[in-house]
Formats: structure tokens, C-alpha cells, sequence
């Protein structure tokens, strides 16, 4: 996962894209603060049996009731490494973004 994320910050960070700042949070420390604050999120997350990370679900089930009106819109990506049933972390996912109404402003990359 940290070779995707350095890919991710590499590219996000290119001199040709211009008014974008990357905050790297990992799942554990970002809150609701984080997520109030983001123009838009980047989830990363690796397919642990079929399902995102703990920490992933530990993440959603901080932020999911302070964030839910406050965050419609909320553009987001997200991208799931694994070799175990990356579709069912998809779905999870899918499931709790729809919940707090965030946008997918990309299509989900499945590694």
C-alpha cells in the first residue's frame, strides 16, 4: 500500500496541477475535523477477506454521524489493494458513502 500511496501523492503533488494541497492522513488518526476540512477525500484501503481495512471501518464509524449532513456532496475516490475479494470491500465502502451522500468523482481502482 505505501508504493500506491507514493504513487497517488506523486501525482497529485505534478507541477501541472495547481490549487490542490495533499494531507495524508492514515485511517486511525483523520477525524471528523479532517474530513469537514477536505475539498475532497481519497480513500486507500486494503481488501482484508472481503472487506475494507479495520481501520477503514474504524475511520467511517468516527466521522459517519458527525459528517452526515454537513458532508453531502463530498467529492470522493477510492482505490482497494488486495488479492482476496476486492469487491467486497468495494461494496462496504460503496454502502457507507452512499449513506453520508458523498460523490464519486472516479471511477474505483481495484489492485
Amino acid at each position: 500500500m505505501q508504493e500506491i500511496l507514493e504513487e497517488i501523492v506523486r501525482g497529485a503533488r505534478d507541477d501541472a496541477i495547481t490549487g490542490v494541497d495533499v494531507v495524508i492522513r492514515p485511517a486511525l488518526s483523520a477525524g471528523v475535523s479532517e474530513v469537514l476540512e477536505a475539498g475532497a477525500i481519497l480513500l486507500l484501503t486494503p481488501a482484508n477477506i472481503g472487506y475494507m481495512s479495520g481501520a477503514m471501518k474504524h475511520f467511517f464509524d468516527q466521522i459517519y454521524y458527525p459528517c452526515l449532513e454537513a458532508t453531502v456532496g463530498k467529492p470522493y475516490a477510492v482505490c482497494i489493494h488486495g488479492n482476496l475479494d476486492t469487491t467486497g470491500a468495494l461494496r462496504s465502502i460503496e454502502t457507507i458513502t452512499t449513506g453520508l451522500k458523498w460523490r464519486l468523482a472516479a471511477a474505483p481502482v481495484e489492485l
